[in-house]
């Protein structure tokens, strides 16, 4: 059975980091395209990040790139997000996805939320000022 997990939400002051983490079952991550979304209050779920390790790629939305690291690691079967210097505007649901019908992963057309057929549950970031 395919499984996402995500952790590492929190609240957090502005201009701190925080790790989220998915975990995944049922599938090997670093075969897929695996996304970071987030949905804030109101507002759609937006793709922000993806990785395809099979193709050493990644996707960083203008919103979040040079403030945010997209990894992978095979052996923990797990993906990671970094998100530093966060912002009050990155309060938001933050989930990790998988696209088990592709691989590649490397600008916003691969970041596409309904393309993903796979979800974590979620995990709430909230950054105050």
């Amino acid at each position: 059975e395919v499984q996402l997990q995500a952790s590492g939400g929190g609240l957090v002051q502005a201009g701190g980091s925080l790790r989220l983490s998915c975990a995944a079952s049922g599938f090997t991550v670093g075969d897929y395209a695996i996304g970071w979304f987030r949905q804030a209050p109101g507002k759609e779920r937006e793709g922000i990040s993806c990785i395809s390790t099979r193709l050493g790629s990644t996707y960083y939305a203008d919103s979040v790139k040079g403030r945010f690291t997209v990894s992978s690691d095979n052996a923990q079967n797990t993906v990671y997000l970094q998100m530093n210097s966060l912002k009050p505007e990155d309060t938001a649901v933050y989930y990790c996805a998988a696209n088990l019908m592709r691989v590649r992963c490397d600008s916003g057309s691969y970041i596409i939320p309904h393309e993903y057929n796979y979800w974590g549950q979620g995990t709430l970031v909230t950054v105050s000022s």
